[in-house]
């Protein structure tokens, strides 16, 4: 089965996406899945645009059907995400809103980063989100606080701890039962 570790910041000066090489080095070493890095900016969709409601699927713009296309082929999905006035970064709310069926059915995990609050309420914001688009989300969440004092600056490299780790085992071990238990309702 395929997951996709979806980078939610785009913003300028950003270190998500040192958070999201650390969750795919977590769900490669996991084994169950084969993962691929998705960076919402550099799939860079405009501020939703399509003149018909996505549930249609009848895509209008270029920039969506590839959209489309990158999200049907997942059969599950971590979204690494910041947390932005307690809320999740309007990059990531605007990708989900892009699309319905090619969400329906499938899990979502979260690794959430932050100060004290460890980003989990986006994480919060974005359940009732995922639910209205289909989605499982998964009650094992990776919430990282004090996410900076893990970063190396000059390398780059992010590392979090045994503790992080431990959850993120315990977040893909559900996300790979849900994603083969809600295959069959996408067959």
């Amino acid at each position: 089965m395929k997951l996709q570790v979806v980078t939610a910041s785009t913003r300028e000066g950003r270190k998500g996406p040192a958070v999201a090489h650390w969750a795919l080095d977590q769900v490669r070493a996991h084994g169950r899945f084969r993962a691929e890095l998705v960076d919402l900016r550099e799939v860079d969709l405009p501020l939703f645009d399509e003149p018909k409601h996505p549930r249609f699927g009848d895509y209008a713009h270029e920039h969506t059907r590839r959209w489309s296309t990158i999200v049907q082929g997942a059969d599950a999905y971590l979204f690494v995400t910041p947390e932005y006035d307690h809320g999740p970064p309007a990059s990531l709310l605007n990708a989900l809103q892009y699309l319905v069926r090619e969400w329906a059915y499938k899990p979502a995990g979260f690794v959430s980063y932050g100060g004290v609050s460890a980003g989990v309420r986006s994480v919060a914001a974005l359940k009732p989100v995922v639910c209205a688009l289909r989605m499982m989300p998964m009650l094992e969440t990776v919430a990282i606080p004090f996410f900076a004092q893990h970063l190396d600056e000059g390398t780059g490299r992010f590392d979090p701890g045994e503790v992080q780790g431990q959850a993120a085992v315990a977040m893909l071990d559900e996300l790979h039962r849900w994603a083969g238990a809600l295959r069959t309702l996408r067959a």
